[in-house]
């Protein structure tokens, strides 16, 4: 019977036979092969009869070639391992050249990885990445069914700009040598595929509002897409959203959904992840060391996510922390690189971090901001001056979840698109939810890529993603 390493690691030696596939990641003494199938971090020593076994296969036993070994599972005979495989036959399924072979067993740097993505799952760290990613992603599906959530797929292609950023990627099936114009010389759409202006979507929100407002619980978890050129190790052109909405759901509300998601997909991976998140916490750890002591994190990888999971969220105004923020230390000695000086300030990953990590000591879920700050479907506040907007803020990272409850009231949500020169035309099915059966509603908006980082300890987002598109580049 085939089994992967994991199984075979936790299992008792009584087992016999068995046989397993894999790649080699080391081959040393001519003996001693240590094989690896992505089940697991752990390696398992294979051990070769090399008296016995052709030499021509013993010189295709390479670093990265694939094989198939069958024979007994014993009691390790040296340190390092409990169990490990007496070869009886080995197979070469895939030969791998050791002149070309990138990834050799060395420290490569990730920049290094980066040009060979489609080969760097082979290394500890990033196939202990991508396993955490995935279990996230189970996580969060998981999350939602549990809770009576619906799951909607929310077009890829659309006609409208949700956050009214402008920075969208163009679908069109025009000739771009020969492109059709109107009578004031702009392109013609109407002969074009879709017969409008179409882009790649920033968000599934929208959409899964008509949802909500039918289905009542429901949520979008799918890529979406943003042509800002920004080369920063936070920001990539193609990322995966979460975004859940909630008939008859306020902004008190959102945040307790908000906060009972996070510290549930972030227990998942610490139930059944652990062996990913220790290998990922040394890493981080020896990384650190190479730091000044002022850049170094007060606390581990795992240490941070329990932070999360056992603290419970402090909900404070916007108002309330921009006076925190104004007389703080790092304010008034002017250490921020952003200072503080008045109410409508945008905040920035530093007051955020102040606010989570040094005032507040626990994850803290920010309210009720300017409404010149943020979008325009947030409900206004009686102050006509805030809207029910809430982030939630994370130690290392900010900003972590953005959301709101959504303005129910036609009218006024008219106004405000009118204030910002937004289409009643384009959106009238928006509108029309505000017409039809309008109510009270929420959700929110979780970047997939950020959670990744913050369970992993990634610093780079593109390292937390199989394939990164970037400006200028969209290899693989």
């Amino acid at each position: 019977m085939s089994y992967t390493v994991s199984q075979l690691l936790n299992q008792d030696i009584s087992l016999q036979p068995i046989e397993i596939k894999g790649w080699v990641r080391t081959f040393r003494a001519n003996r001693f092969i240590a094989l690896n199938d992505g089940s697991t971090l752990n390696n398992i020593q294979c051990v070769v009869d090399f008296e016995n076994t052709d030499e021509t296969i013993l010189k295709r036993i390479t670093a990265g070639a694939a094989v198939h070994i069958q024979g007994e599972l014993i009691e390790s005979q040296g340190k390092g391992q409990r169990v490990e495989i007496k070869v009886s036959t080995i197979k070469i399924l895939g030969d791998s050249d050791p002149e070309t072979y990138p990834i050799q067993p060395k420290k490569h740097t990730f920049e290094f990885l980066r040009k060979n993505a489609h080969l760097r799952t082979r290394t500890n760290t990033f196939s202990a990445v991508m396993r955490l990613r995935s279990s996230l992603s189970f996580a969060v599906h998981k999350y939602f069914n549990d809770n009576g959530f619906n799951h909607v797929h929310t077009p890829i292609i659309t006609g409208s700009d949700a956050e009214g950023a402008g920075e969208m990627f163009r679908v069109s099936a025009l000739d771009p040598k020969n492109l059709p114009l109107d009578d004031h010389g702009n392109i013609n759409y109407k002969d074009d595929f879709f017969g409008k202006e179409t882009n790649l979507t920033v968000s599934g929100q929208l959409e899964a509002e008509t949802f909500a407002m039918s289905l009542g619980k429901v949520y979008t978890f799918g890529p979406t897409f943003r042509a800002e050129n920004s080369n920063t190790s936070r920001h990539l052109a193609e990322f995966w959203m979460i975004e859940p909405e909630v008939a008859f759901m306020d902004l008190a509300g959102n945040m307790d959904l908000a906060e009972d998601f996070m510290k549930s997909v972030l227990s998942y991976v610490l139930e059944h992840n652990r062996e990913d998140l220790e290998f990922l916490e040394q890493r981080l750890l020896d990384e650190e060391k190479t730091k000044p002591q002022a850049e170094r994190s007060d606390m581990s990888l795992i240490e941070k996510i329990k932070f999360v999971v056992d603290n419970n969220f402090k909900r404070v105004s916007y108002t309330e922390a921009i006076e925190i923020l104004k007389n703080s230390k790092p304010n008034k000695k002017k250490k921020f690189n952003y200072i503080i000086e008045e109410w409508g300030a945008d905040l920035q990953s530093e007051h955020e971090r102040f606010l989570v990590e040094k005032h507040f000591k626990c994850p803290v879920i920010l309210f009720d901001y300017p409404a010149t700050i943020k979008a325009f479907y947030m409900r206004l506040n009686e102050d006509g001056k805030t809207v029910r907007a809430m982030d939630i803020l994370f130690p290392g990272i900010g900003e972590m979840v953005g959301g709101s409850q959504r303005e129910e009231r036609l009218d006024v949500l008219k106004e405000k698109m009118k204030a910002l020169d937004i289409s009643e035309e384009e959106l009238w099915w928006y509108l029309d939810l505000r017409k039809f059966g309008t109510a009270v509603h929420s959700g929110f908006g979780l970047g997939f890529e950020r959670l990744v980082m913050f369970a992993t300890g990634m610093g780079n987002i593109r390292d937390v993603i199989p394939y990164p598109r970037t400006p200028q580049n969209a290899e693989f």
